[in-house]
């Protein structure tokens, strides 16, 4: 049986509480505050305990490294801000995916990636120019 360490508490709820999806320099960031002396290696071993233990989900966008965001979310897709290069959850969905299929092709799954500018990157544009 392992412990709970200090910086596996502080991953694990910098992943819970983040409201979106990310990455391991991203945890630990943030994981760092609550648990000083915490290591990149404890985060990537953190990650994959987590996923093993499906606590977490791996979040692959193209042309990126890896992501992580709480397991069991409801079907959503990701907003990849391409000033601040941070991902953000978008819970709309409005794909036609089974009704425009080719003919005889049986749709299993489908996703969706959106890139632009978040909310705090328009908006810090929008101050500077003005």
């Amino acid at each position: 049986m392992e412990r709970t360490t200090a910086q596996r508490k502080a991953i694990h709820t910098v992943l819970e509480k983040s409201g979106r999806p990310l990455s391991p320099p991203e945890i630990f960031q943030e994981a760092r505050h609550m648990a000083p002396g915490l290591g990149m290696a404890t985060v990537y071993r953190t990650i994959k305990r987590l996923i093993d233990d499906q606590a977490i989900a791996q979040v692959g966008l193209p042309g990126e490294a890896p992501r992580y965001e709480r397991a069991g979310m409801q079907h959503h897709h990701h907003f990849r801000c391409t000033s601040c290069h941070r991902v953000f959850d978008w819970f709309g969905c409005a794909c036609p995916c089974e009704g425009n299929a080719p003919n005889g092709f049986e749709v299993q799954g489908h996703e969706i990636y959106l890139f632009g500018r978040c909310d705090e990157c328009v908006a810090r544009t929008r101050t500077t120019v003005s």
